[in-house]
């Protein structure tokens, strides 16, 4: 038989708010989507993604997208042929 503990853990209201929305569609509570994270983690033997600081240049982008500055709008036509573009 399983034995289970508690884990109490701080996060913003928002976030809980919109990930149990999402959780729900996918039939999971936060309790589940928890246990499945920490086993992913088990697995794993460390965080299941990877998880890196940006260089420069991705700071510089992110900040840039964050201010509205060099941004292209395109149609969504446009969009799968850049998206084809990368994918080959």
């Amino acid at each position: 038989m399983e034995t289970t503990t508690m884990i109490h853990a701080r996060v913003d209201k928002n976030v809980k708010k919109k990930s149990e929305v999402i959780l729900k569609r996918l039939g999971l509570s936060n309790s589940k989507a928890i246990d499945l994270f920490l086993r992913q983690v088990s697995l794993h033997k460390g965080l299941p993604f990877p998880l890196e600081i940006p260089n420069e240049e991705t700071l510089k982008v992110m900040e840039d997208i964050k201010n509205g500055r060099t941004l292209t709008e395109v149609s969504s036509d446009e969009f799968d042929e850049i998206v084809d573009e990368c994918v080959k």
